[in-house]
């Protein structure tokens, strides 16, 4: 019964995972909040260090995924706790992806839970956290 309430009572959410950055995501992994957005964690299908999931609708993360293909340095990037994401329409939501970090994580959140880049807040110091920016990998201020 305890498994149930910290997992949430919805069954996995099937979930492609990426495969860039393992080791990155791992350790992102470990850092990830139990509910995000007001929202219990959920089980991803198949069992990744690289996915996560958190409500029903799930509202699901991505690590290791490729830069979006939209992205240009002109782009318009929502700043959360030091983390750019790309805002994106998708159907029935939106789909942010962070961008400048040694891993890019992509995080779909389906339109139930409007406004969608409130789970951002909950997701962006542990992403700051766990994957370094890149200009703190090339050692610049």
């Amino acid at each position: 019964m305890l498994a149930a309430v910290a997992t949430g009572c919805a069954g996995p959410v099937p979930v492609t995972a990426p495969t860039g950055a393992p080791a990155a995501c791992a350790g992102l992994r470990r850092q990830l909040p139990q509910i995000v957005d007001g929202q219990l964690r959920r089980r991803t299908q198949p069992n990744s260090p690289s996915t996560d999931a958190w409500g029903d609708p799930a509202i699901v993360l991505r690590c290791g995924v490729p830069r979006p293909a939209s992205y240009r340095q002109t782009s318009e990037l929502i700043g959360i706790n030091g983390v750019d994401w790309l805002p994106e329409p998708v159907p029935g939501g939106y789909r942010f992806t962070t961008v400048g970090r040694a891993a890019n994580v992509e995080l779909t959140v389906p339109n139930a839970y409007s406004p969608e880049v409130d789970p951002l807040v909950d997701l962006s110091a542990p992403i700051r956290s766990a994957l370094p920016s890149e200009d703190d990998l090339l050692g610049e201020p």
